[in-house]
């Protein structure tokens, strides 16, 4: 796997993840999860500043997801 992590950065992040304790480790994946939708969010605000909300989180989904739901598309409109 090709990395830009410095090997000895990333031999001290693996023994951080290896003491944290599977409720620490989901904690900070959907720490992450959410940061990078909170990017994604942005840049389409950015690029797209006519779409509202709804929009938004539509085209979010079709970017992330590579789809609308059916059930969020109903919800939604």
């Amino acid at each position: 796997m090709i990395s830009d992590t410095n090997p000895e950065a990333a031999a001290i992040q693996a023994e951080i993840f290896r003491r944290m304790t599977p409720e620490q480790r989901v904690r900070l994946a959907c720490e992450m999860s959410e940061a990078m939708r909170d990017v994604a969010l942005a840049g389409l605000r950015s690029r797209r500043p006519e779409l509202n909300e709804d929009e938004l989180a539509r085209e979010l989904m079709r970017l992330m997801y590579g789809f609308v739901p059916d059930a969020y598309k109903r919800k939604t409109s």
